[in-house]
């Protein structure tokens, strides 16, 4: 695989106190930059960057713009205040206990099996959900 291409950050990491936010600009960056790994492109703007987008009453394609706009991370997070749903603490608690634990024991855990075995992770059933499953296909964690 090319060294120069990269995977997004962190899906724990927070833009605006919400989890993956930061994964899914990222993933925008680096695509338009020539630099995300191909294995992403299929559920770009699918998955949960749909999710998020959903979730905070969004346009994927128009977040996107924003975010190759050339905006920071701050300017992004200011974008979805300005344009989607107002959040309050118990919307962005929902939101961050959902994504965390997606895959463990709910509608898509069959999914994430799928997921493991596809890359050849089957065998680990410390990987519980899509978060934990992410950290250690992109080499975050063993």
């Amino acid at each position: 695989m090319n060294q120069d291409l990269k995977t997004p950050r962190c899906p724990y990491e927070k833009v605006g106190g919400l989890v993956f936010l930061g994964r899914t600009i990222d993933k925008i960056r680096l695509r338009a930059a020539g630099q995300l790994r191909p294995d992403f492109f299929e559920l770009m703007g699918d998955g949960y960057d749909a999710r998020i987008m959903k979730y905070m009453n969004l346009d994927y394609s128009r977040f996107a713009e924003c975010v190759l706009s050339g905006a920071s991370d701050e300017d992004c997070w200011q974008y979805c205040v300005q344009n989607g749903r107002k959040l309050n603490d118990l919307d962005v608690l929902v939101w961050n206990d959902f994504a965390a634990k997606r895959g463990w024991r709910d509608a898509a855990s069959d999914l994430l099996e799928k997921f493991k075995a596809k890359s050849g992770l089957a065998g680990r059933s410390d990987i519980q959900t899509f978060f934990e499953y992410w950290e250690v296909d992109e080499g975050r964690k063993k």
